[in-house]
């Protein structure tokens, strides 16, 4: 009776670590596009194989020093427990990592007697050591993987807001001009056939203009496998935004841009530049389609270039147009910009009914220029 008592006892004693090897064999025996997705619903059999553990190492007789299948066991239960701390959903593993570290570190307390307590604690401190070193293989590419999706999801985010810019500065001045030019052209046409047939050149140009902008954009989704090689606009190009836009409406606009200036900023900043003076007309032209000014005006000093876009009132009522919207995330998308530059911009009411907009970029003097 005693040999066959033993016998049950030792075939208990081996049955966490059958449980063990059979669960990992069940995770990884399959087609490997299925391996990860079971991988990932191993934390409730790892909680049974621990908690079958628990309790033949405490509620069995001792099966002895010589018993190895303890041994096995916690050999098991670790790679277990790195296996779920790497694929495990988090809440699933903070319920099966205290119960797996507890069946590890407990084990080798009923193959001694007579320890005192203060060994019995430095031996379950010692067996803490490979829990430890489980998780932490098991954490480090999780980690690892969290932080690769974070910075993916940062790249996609920076890359739409980037988006966005380009499509409200540059798209939507266009869209705005060619909604001035079709406008006008309606009220001339049948009375000047000349300035109708010189709107329509208008429209087509700024047409293409936003038909380039769109492309770039959509080069930008391509990836970096396909950049554009376009550069950013710059304070060279503003003649030809002044004249494109006095050109497309009743606002006449004029700028002062003193020499040298282009060169006090950073290529980042004078993009940042073009950018404010593009917002500024198209909210001129949007708002204030009947000003009959608009200047654009660029002062230096020392540390920075301020540049301040004033329109007068509006003289006449605007013609009907589609509902306004609530407003757009130009001005506050470049204030943002020109903070994280080290500037300031803000904008607001200005002199009889007008408005101005006024923004400050940091700026290095020229070598050899006086201080």
């Amino acid at each position: 009776m005693w040999e066959s008592t033993g016998s049950a006892v030792k075939a208990l004693d081996a049955l966490p670590s059958l449980a063990a090897a059979g669960t990992l064999v069940w995770a990884v025996a399959r087609p490997r596009a299925t391996v990860r997705q079971r991988l990932g619903r191993l934390a409730r059999p790892v909680a049974v194989c621990a908690t079958l553990s628990l309790i033949t190492s405490f509620a069995l007789p001792k099966g002895g020093p010589g018993s190895g299948w303890k041994l096995a066991e916690a050999a098991f239960l670790l790679v277990l427990l790195a296996v779920v701390t790497r694929w495990s959903p988090l809440r699933e593993l903070k319920a099966v990592l205290p119960l797996t570290a507890l069946a590890v570190t407990l084990w080798p307390l009923t193959l001694v007697a007579g320890e005192s307590f203060l060994e019995s604690v430095g031996i379950a401190t010692f067996w803490l050591l490979p829990v430890a070193a489980a998780v932490a293989v098991g954490a480090y590419p999780r980690r690892q993987e969290v932080r690769r999706r974070s910075a993916v999801a940062e790249a996609r985010s920076a890359q739409r807001l980037q988006l966005s810019r380009d499509l409200h500065d540059f798209v939507a001045h266009d869209i705005s001009g060619i909604v001035v030019q079709a406008q006008a052209a309606r009220f001339v046409a049948a009375t000047d056939v000349a300035q109708a047939m010189l709107a329509l050149e208008r429209i087509e140009k700024a047409g293409l203009s936003a038909l380039a902008a769109m492309d770039r954009t959509v080069q930008m989704l391509h990836g970096p496998e396909t950049p554009t090689t376009e550069p950013l606009p710059d304070l060279s190009q503003l003649p030809s935004l002044i004249e494109d836009f006095t050109s497309a409406g009743a606002t006449e606009a004029h700028l002062d841009l003193p020499a040298g200036v282009a060169e006090m900023l950073s290529r980042e900043a004078g993009s940042a530049a073009y950018r404010i003076v593009v917002e500024a007309l198209t909210n001129i032209r949007r708002h204030a389609p009947g000003a009959s000014r608009a200047t654009v005006v660029f002062m230096p000093t020392a540390t920075t270039v301020e540049i301040r876009v004033t329109n007068g009132r509006d003289a006449r009522p605007a013609p009907t147009r589609r509902r306004a919207s609530r407003g757009g995330l130009g001005l506050p998308a470049l204030t943002e910009h020109a903070q994280a530059l080290g500037g300031t911009l803000s904008a607001g009411p200005h002199g009889d009914g007008g408005w101005q907009l006024t923004a400050a970029l940091p700026a290095t003097l020229p070598k050899g220029a006086p201080r």
